[in-house]
């Protein structure tokens, strides 16, 4: 639908939002005054909804996912709001019913913003805001019997905070945004508790010492009851079972279905572990831990902060020490304001990795990466840095390999390449059958590989 692309491209320009602009003053406008006024002016779709909001440093977008799978096969009729979108803007609104999803049509897009797009500028809307209005009012609109309303950015400020929930669910803290939600974790879990609301229970994924005093004291300000997911042990799962087999794969996942085992325990809902299983296939949620190619097996994973990255890089060294795979192709870009001297002593060491520039102006430069990490390993390991052969070039103006010294270990290639397709593309061609491939680092990253195979 040609309108359709050309007023959803209009309203990128006009209202930029923080995945393409980063937190400027157009794109991030933390606090709830405007989106209650256009909350009333919609006629307050939000005290209409039935929710269940869900914040979090990691795991929101699978807990959220997990529920909705999990509810809809319970026979209701579930919405689901979760950002940022990867393909398609619509995936950050749709509709689980059943085993299958809908996302919101491109005709109730184009008829919201018509009817609105005065009010967008005259309140002075940011784009999540005009996106939570469009997902409350379609949700409304479309009778659906429960919304799981996954939070933007912290929780206290975010535009989805005029919500007054059936439950709220904080997944995990962790050290990332921290211009503006805080430097330690105890201070990012203040901003994410500010979703409790009086009188609804509150469930925290993990408890540990930085940050469960901080929930505890929020929870009697509130007040509200509060629990904890991990209270529960292994009591939630089936018996002879920790983890059923989910179609999200990645080791993570063991926390998040705690979490959620948690949450339908608290609202007193079986689960359904066939809904859990399949929540991908049945929600539509993507780029989680997600294999785009069998041979050689490709996986592709939005994580980009320390706390994920962390795990996904230890689920990558588990896989290598097996001796299955024979060499580790680590495809990654990153966004200028994650923390890369936090996330660089967590890659592993044997990987030949190509350090990518993805498309969009947030990103930071391959070559910049590429430079920073060479340089922590030569601070750390005493490396030294070699030429590249010319045959194993991707982009042969600016490669190097890194031999660490003394460790008997092999050769680490380092390459700084071009974009995102033409790296898989490259990598794909000189990789072994039994290799591994890891693509992440951004979800713009992840984005761009998925298409490239979609494209294929």
């Amino acid at each position: 639908m040609q309108r359709y692309d050309q007023i959803l491209s209009e309203l990128f320009v006009r209202f930029p939002s923080v995945t393409k602009a980063g937190f400027s003053a157009a794109a991030y406008k933390p606090g709830l005054e405007h989106m209650y006024s256009f909350d009333s002016l919609l006629g307050h779709p939000s005290e209409a909804l039935k929710t269940i909001h869900v914040a979090g440093t990691n795991g929101k977008g699978s807990v959220s996912s997990m529920l909705a799978s999990n509810l809809a096969a319970g026979g209701l009729r579930v919405g689901l709001f979760t950002s940022p979108h990867l393909l398609d803007f619509r995936e950050r609104i749709k509709i689980v019913e059943g085993d299958s999803f809908r996302l919101i049509p491109k005709e109730d897009v184009l008829r919201f913003v018509d009817r609105r797009s005065a009010d967008f500028d005259r309140l002075e809307l940011s784009f999540f805001e005009i996106t939570t209005g469009m997902a409350f009012d379609w949700f409304v609109r479309e009778g659906v019997d429960i919304a799981v309303i996954e939070v933007g950015l912290g929780g206290r400020l975010d535009s989805t905070n005029i919500l007054t929930p059936e439950l709220s669910i904080v997944t995990s803290i962790g050290l990332d945004h921290c211009a503006q939600l805080g430097p330690t974790r105890a201070a990012i879990a203040r901003e994410k508790a500010g979703i409790f609301k009086p009188g609804v229970p509150a469930l925290v994924g993990e408890r540990d010492a930085e940050t469960a005093p901080v929930f505890e004291e929020v929870s009697a300000a509130a007040p509200c009851p509060l629990f904890f997911a991990d209270s529960w042990a292994d009591s939630l799962f089936p018996a002879g079972s920790r983890l059923p087999e989910l179609d999200l794969r990645g080791e993570y996942q063991a926390l998040n279905l705690r979490t959620v085992l948690a949450a339908l325990d608290l609202m007193g809902i079986e689960p359904d572990w066939d809904a859990l299983a399949h929540t991908a296939a049945r929600t539509g949620l993507r780029g989680r831990w997600e294999t785009l190619c069998s041979w050689p097996l490709t996986i592709c994973d939005i994580g980009h902060n320390p706390p994920a990255l962390r795990r996904n890089f230890a689920q990558l060294k588990e896989m290598m020490a097996g001796g299955r795979y024979p060499q580790l192709h680590i495809i990654y870009g990153i966004m200028a304001d994650k923390a890369l001297d936090d996330i660089i002593p967590l890659m592993p060491r044997d990987a030949a990795y190509y350090f990518v520039t993805p498309d969009t102006p947030r990103a930071l430069p391959a070559a910049e990466i590429a430079a920073r990490f060479l340089a922590a390993a030569d601070r750390t390991e005493k490396a030294s840095t070699v030429p590249s052969p010319p045959e194993n070039a991707l982009d042969r103006t600016d490669q190097a390999s890194v031999v660490p010294s003394g460790s008997g270990r092999g050769v680490r290639k380092v390459s700084v390449c071009a974009s995102v397709a033409e790296t898989i593309a490259q990598v794909e061609k000189n990789a072994s059958p039994d290799d591994l491939i890891y693509i992440g680092g951004s979800t713009f990253v992840v984005c761009e590989a998925i298409r490239y195979f979609e494209s294929l």
